[in-house]
């Protein structure tokens, strides 16, 4: 256990101070890699959970009493009103740890049994990671790249809340971030600076939404813009003028597959044949457990059980070999083995970080012709992996063969799309 959650706890048992014991709060989630913070007040006592590598884990629960305290202080960091308990409030609390600079997003929620706040960590030191870094290869790492140098066109990443669209998006700015384009982002909220971007916080409270900020947006000579997410018809109508008028747009939505994404545009009341006119290339994405390399044990695929071999070599199957051969090692796929989780002094259950796994769909001809026939996303999803698409399944399998990820992590992954 590291000295920061010791020293934390020692604090809570005496609880007599609640400036230190939020900083320890703080210091500790940042000491273990947690990318969120969970005060929960429930019916007897306090709950405090973590976020690590996307699994929420319980660090300690304390007395009621210290709740109120706790979370006044958190307020007055993060510049809320300390006496309103009955409306959600959301704040930013700016600050230094071991010389390193972090952003916590903090939002509050009355519940039956008093406030919960959650505060999102964000790491200012860290660089914007690359596609290499992302696990975007082969020929979903084409595909990207050719979208998003076309001069204009639209580039949609999908997926849950917490799947890493926005750092997508982040990772392919940074590709295009140069002295000779404008390059403008809508936000909310604004999750990571870039110098060289310029950046703008919507604020729908006041009126300043996506629409309206994407209107301002194209008077300020753009070349490439990033709306945070499309939500109605009125985004993507503009985010569609706009790209048909010669420029970037990429953006986020909430659909489970790539294929629903169409889908979801059309059911926004976007006519059809202005799709394959406009976008380039729709991602859908997910995040998984990254194995330990310190701890993680092969297991032969022919040990694995029956259906889940089965599910394996579907998947393998309906892969290009062309794909395979390029991505995993030639005696790998002869003698398939994969890894699951041991778990070490190094990591967390087995597991040490995360890594993406993505399925692109690029609007060919045989995929524009369906769109324009609406035709349902399970057919465009089928027509897409026979057109060479890779989905999420076969992507995560390939880097389970490369010892990245376990098969447990993409098939929970899977059966959310």
């Amino acid at each position: 256990m590291s000295a920061q959650l010791e020293q934390l706890k020692d604090e809570v048992y005496k609880g007599e101070n609640a400036q230190l014991i939020c900083d320890l709060i703080i210091a500790s989630a940042v000491e273990s890699d947690a990318s969120d913070i969970h005060v929960e007040p429930l019916s007897g006592f306090v709950r405090l959970r973590f976020r690590i590598d996307g699994v929420l884990r319980e660090v300690l629960e304390y007395q009621k009493f210290l709740h109120s305290q706790l979370v006044a202080r958190f307020k007055i960091l993060s510049n809320l009103k300390i006496d309103e308990a009955r409306m959600p409030q959301d704040g930013r609390i700016s600050t230094t740890i071991n010389d390193t600079a972090m952003d916590l997003r903090v939002s509050t929620l009355p519940t039956v049994n008093g406030e919960k706040i959650v505060m999102r960590i964000v790491d200012k030191s860290k660089k914007i990671p690359d596609l290499d870094t992302l696990g975007i290869e082969g020929n979903n790492r084409r595909i990207l790249e050719r979208a998003i140098n076309l001069p204009n066109g639209i580039v949609i990443t999908s997926g849950p809340t917490g799947s890493g669209k926005s750092t997508t998006l982040y990772s392919c700015l940074s590709r295009l971030n140069t002295p000779k384009v404008n390059i403008m982002t809508l936000e909310d909220p604004v999750e990571n600076t870039v110098d060289g971007l310029n950046q703008s916080q919507v604020f729908p409270a006041i009126g300043y939404t996506f629409a309206n900020g994407l209107r301002t947006a194209l008077r300020q000579d753009p070349d490439i813009i990033m709306v945070g997410e499309i939500r109605d018809h009125e985004t993507i109508s503009i985010a569609i003028e706009a790209s048909l008028t010669g420029h970037l747009v990429a953006s986020t939505i909430h659909t489970n597959s790539a294929a629903e994404t169409i889908t979801r545009i059309l059911n926004m009341g976007v006519q059809s044949f202005l799709l394959p006119a406009s976008v380039n290339c729709i991602i859908a994405q997910r995040l998984l457990r990254r194995l330990c390399p310190h701890c993680k044990k092969p297991v032969k695929a022919e040990t694995l059980p029956q259906s889940l071999q089965e599910s394996v070599k579907r998947a393998i199957s309906r892969t290009k070999k062309e794909e395979l051969l390029e991505r995993v090692p030639k005696e790998v796929l002869q003698e398939p083995v994969f890894y699951e989780p041991v778990g070490c002094e190094h990591c967390n259950d087995g597991y040490k970080g995360r890594i993406g796994i993505y399925e692109i769909l690029e609007i060919t001809p045989v995929i524009k012709d369906m769109i324009l026939k609406e035709t349902s996303a399970v057919d465009i999803h089928e027509a897409a992996i026979k057109d060479g698409m890779i989905s999420l399944e076969q992507d995560g399998i390939m880097k389970a063969l490369n010892g990245l990820t376990s098969l447990e992590e993409v098939y929970t992954a899977a059966k959310e799309s």
